[in-house]
């Protein structure tokens, strides 16, 4: 049978972990799910943006349905609610369900296999001026006159840039050619194009 049927199957054609109906992905629990069943889930786009960071995490999304989830019978729902559960650790409702939760050694090493539980949940995220996220491939515009450091460069307030990258380890700074010259830009001085 294949993956996906398997899957639809035994989610009834919904979110394995918050129940919705639309926009479901099979997601690999990582590490190591290739095409294992109880390492792979069905869930919503939504979720998935979420877990991978991509998304700022929504409290009362998680809280409406982890307190449920947690309790599958899946692997891989239970190690991806634990995982979000360690995510929330600061608010009450999902340090108690920390306290009530119980995952067997093998279980719970996998969980711990993501890093997860080590950081705090904030996400940080690339944003412009406005709160626009900002992804790789983007095109933004400046919204003031800058200097560039160690060139004769000065970009003008409304410069193009296109297809930006964003600085893996600083949301506030993002890559840019301006003049055919890669530049750093903070994210404060540009606004999302489209």
């Amino acid at each position: 049978m294949k993956l996906e049927t398997f899957l639809q199957e035994r989610s009834g054609n919904q979110c394995e972990l918050s129940g919705a109906t639309t926009d479901l992905v099979i997601y690999e629990v990582n590490p190591d799910a290739s095409s294992n069943p109880d390492r792979n889930v069905l869930i919503s786009q939504k979720c998935v943006n979420q877990i991978e960071k991509k998304e700022e995490l929504d409290s009362n999304f998680w809280e409406s349905f982890l307190l449920t989830s947690m309790w599958s019978e899946v692997p891989a729902v239970q190690v991806l609610s634990w995982r979000m559960l360690n995510r929330f650790r600061n608010e009450s409702w999902a340090a108690d369900a920390l306290d009530m939760m119980y995952l067997d050694d093998e279980n719970l090493e996998w969980a711990k296999a993501s890093g997860d539980h080590e950081g705090d949940g904030n996400v940080e995220l690339h944003k412009d001026c406005n709160g626009n996220i900002l992804a790789n491939g983007d095109s933004v515009s400046l919204i003031k006159d800058l200097d560039v450091k160690g060139s004769s460069i000065n970009a003008k307030i409304g410069t193009a840039v296109r297809n930006i990258r964003l600085v893996h380890d600083n949301p506030e700074q993002i890559e840019g050619k301006v003049d055919g010259q890669l530049i750093v830009i903070l994210t404060k001085f540009v606004k999302k194009q489209g």
